[in-house]
């Protein structure tokens, strides 16, 4: 998976993340905590009517029978497998028949780990009735006897004995209260924890998006600086982008130091060799043939490399600076212009979309490479020469070069073209493939190295006309809407 580049999508998706971390720990905690007080809740009410059964219940002192009745307001203790129950049953050897409550159909089954009584002789645990519903049992063992006990004789009365007239109270609820109670809690939490969640990614996004909004000033702002529009980014920025803002600005000055020192110094280069190289021109048209033709083609070859590679050194200079801009459509129609005058029976076409194309290049860059395809075209063309200019398709550099714009230039005419050999022949420096027409040999190996310095990419190929199609493909620059 790709690296996520924007960081106003990485800080959303964090939050986002962490946020839901911390409402799912929110729920859990917050349903735990109210199951836990639902248990409490059913575990004071059964031992509440634990209490009142005791109260209620006593031994009828004609027929030492149990009598009474607890007086309990749940309807579910008259309900057939409701879960709720209650059982008053004499233990040891209180022979009389036991209380129930209406809709008790048998003592449910004693869990193998039943808790043993406490100090006060009660226990709670959980269980299943007969029907099948999940039970919680309140049990107390009370002695109802009538003597009192400092009365009764105890000559015989060993430890393991149960009491005379010892009852068992059993209070019985059904669980699946609780735990339809804990379900319509979590709905209700689940849904306000919802909205919350809803309110708070829309709060956090309007909060990161207001908080990073400088950085989006920023790139307007460098935008409006590759655009030709500013020259330096604003210094009216937050503190925290202050020294971003310093240090590009820093380096903004000194690229166009670097660029006008480069210029500087190839200007007085190509000044310094222009009078030799001139001299050396004028003496060789003085001589005589064949050594003044020798002495004037190589001194024209010397002062074509000597232009060759002073193009060079000044496009490093000033290679990907965000100063070196051109609109297109001005420099190729001046181009056409000056062809059309040199070729009156020719027809030269022009086509520039967008309007308004820019050129990360120097002006005389597009027109030394431009003309000199030109120049060919012209010699070459039977009628037509046709001149385009357009975005480059997606993806024509590859992946290396992807996240720069490049526009294609193309140049063909309806000449007779070149064969894939013949191609390969002509990229080379010096030669010439029809020696009968003036020349160097130079024009589209200048042309390939002065693409390959901007990292473009130079191609010769048949045209559809039959002529030859070159075609360029050189940095851009497209102003965002």
């Amino acid at each position: 998976m790709g690296r996520l580049n924007s960081v106003t999508a990485r800080v959303l998706i964090y939050t986002t993340a962490w946020s839901a971390v911390a409402l799912v720990i929110m729920a859990v905690v917050m349903s735990t905590l109210y199951r836990r007080t639902a248990e409490r809740g059913l575990h004071d009410l059964l031992r509440a009517q634990l209490f009142s059964a005791i109260n209620s219940v006593s031994i009828d002192s004609t027929t030492h029978e149990l009598t009474g009745s607890p007086q309990l307001s749940e309807l579910a203790f008259q309900q057939p497998d409701s879960g709720w129950y209650w059982v008053v049953q004499p233990l040891g050897d209180f022979k009389t028949e036991p209380l129930t409550s209406s809709n008790y159909e048998g003592v449910p089954t004693l869990p193998n780990n039943v808790v043993p009584l406490n100090s006060r002789f009660e226990r709670y645990y959980a269980t299943k009735d007969k029907a099948g519903n999940d039970v919680r049992v309140a049990e107390a063992e009370i002695s109802l006897e009538e003597e009192p006990a400092e009365e009764r004789d105890l000559t015989n009365f060993s430890a393991n004995d149960t009491p005379v007239r010892v009852v068992r109270f059993r209070m019985i609820g059904n669980q699946n209260v609780v735990e339809q109670d804990v379900r319509a809690f979590n709905r209700s939490l689940f849904i306000a924890l919802a909205l919350f969640a809803i309110g708070s990614l829309g709060l956090n996004a309007l909060a990161i998006l207001l908080g990073l909004r400088p950085l989006d000033r920023v790139r307007a702002a460098l935008s409006r600086i590759r655009n030709g529009e500013a020259e330096r980014l604003d210094d009216d920025l937050p503190r925290e982008i202050a020294p971003l803002v310093e240090e590009v600005n820093a380096l903004i000055d000194s690229n166009r130091r670097v660029i006008e020192r480069a210029r500087m110094q190839v200007g007085n280069l190509a000044h310094s060799l222009k009078t030799p190289i001139a001299v050396l021109l004028n003496d060789a048209a003085q001589m005589k043939p064949p050594h003044g033709e020798l002495v004037r083609s190589q001194a024209e070859i010397m002062q074509a490399q000597v232009q060759s590679y002073l193009n060079r050194a000044r496009i490093a200079a000033q290679r990907d600076s965000i100063l070196a801009r051109t609109e297109a459509e001005p420099v190729l129609e001046r181009l056409a212009r000056v062809m059309r005058k040199l070729n009156p029976g020719k027809e030269f076409q022009l086509s520039v979309r967008p309007k308004g194309l820019l050129l990360a290049m120097e002006a005389q860059d597009i027109e030394e490479t431009i003309g000199n395809l030109l120049e060919n075209a012209g010699r070459f063309a039977e009628s037509q020469v046709k001149i385009t200019a357009q975005p480059a398709p997606t993806g024509t550099m590859g992946e290396d070069q992807a996240r720069k714009a490049w526009a294609l230039l193309v140049v063909e005419d309806d000449g007779p073209g070149l064969e894939p050999a013949q191609i390969k022949e002509a990229m080379k420096r010096g030669r010439r493939l029809d020696e009968s027409r003036p020349g160097t040999g130079l024009g589209l190996s200048i042309v390939s190295e002065i693409v390959g310095e901007y990292q473009g990419r130079f191609t010769l190929m048949r045209a559809e006309a039959g002529g030859l199609r070159a075609e360029l493909v050189l940095p851009a620059i497209f102003k965002e809407n």
